[in-house]
């Protein structure tokens, strides 16, 4: 069982940053592949990115990936989501979720976060 707690999120202007981090319980962390996913008003969740135990990342598009940037300190049991360079199209209640499988799919994560909320204005 994995317990998550997403935090770090807010109001911030456009071109601005923010960093998300997202608390695990549970001895077994760093054998999960960590993602995040966001999803806004009335749209899908959409992935945004994952980690595997060791390092791997994983980033849908290469306009996401240029701007954000996913890590992890398994000492720590926290996955981090860095993002620069926000546009008001990255606004969104993020998500931070486990899975045993590296995914871009939502339904591959078997365990999910509550959500932050980020807003970016123009």
């Amino acid at each position: 069982q994995v317990q998550l707690v997403e935090s770090g999120g807010g109001l911030v202007q456009a071109g601005g940053s923010l960093r998300l981090s997202c608390a695990a319980s549970g001895r077994t962390f760093s054998t999960y592949v960590m993602g995040w996913f966001r999803q806004a008003p009335g749209k899908e969740r959409d992935f945004v990115a994952a980690i595997t135990w060791s390092g791997g990342t994983t980033y849908p598009t290469d306009s996401v990936k240029n701007r954000f940037t996913i890590s992890r300190d398994n000492a720590k049991n926290t996955v981090y989501l860095q993002m620069t360079s926000l546009k008001p199209e990255d606004t969104a209640v993020y998500y931070c979720a486990a899975s045993q499988t590296r995914s871009a799919l939502s339904s591959a994560y078997d365990y999910w976060g509550q959500g932050t909320q980020v807003t970016v204005s123009s």
